[in-house]
């Protein structure tokens, strides 16, 4: 699995990290907005802000003294990319269990 394909899961890995997502998608937000809706601090909201900007899921600007985040939906590429196979793996198994039912049917 790529690196950056590993940084991706590793973000989606936490909760916490997933809930920002969940935020981040209807609205950009400041760090400060973000922490507004954890019982955490600002310094550990950082840290899972660096996870998910890593991971390619989020887009981080400066806006003067403040850095707005971004939902990024491409982020999510590598890891359907990386799904995909599975749907496929499952496309062919139900397709030869099919082809199977059929022949004993007969």
């Amino acid at each position: 699995m790529p690196p950056e394909t590993q940084a991706t899961f590793r973000a989606l890995a936490d909760p916490t990290r997933r809930d920002i997502l969940l935020m981040l998608r209807s609205q950009d937000m400041t760090i400060a907005e973000v922490a507004d809706n954890f019982d955490m601090t600002r310094a550990a909201v950082k840290k899972h802000l660096t996870v998910l900007s890593d991971g390619g899921l989020i887009n981080v600007r400066a806006r003067g003294r403040e850095r707005i985040n971004k939902f990024n939906p491409m982020g999510m590429a590598p890891v359907l990319d990386w799904l995909s196979y599975f749907d496929a793996f499952w496309d062919d198994r139900l397709s030869d269990l099919k082809t199977a039912i059929e022949k004993d049917s007969k």
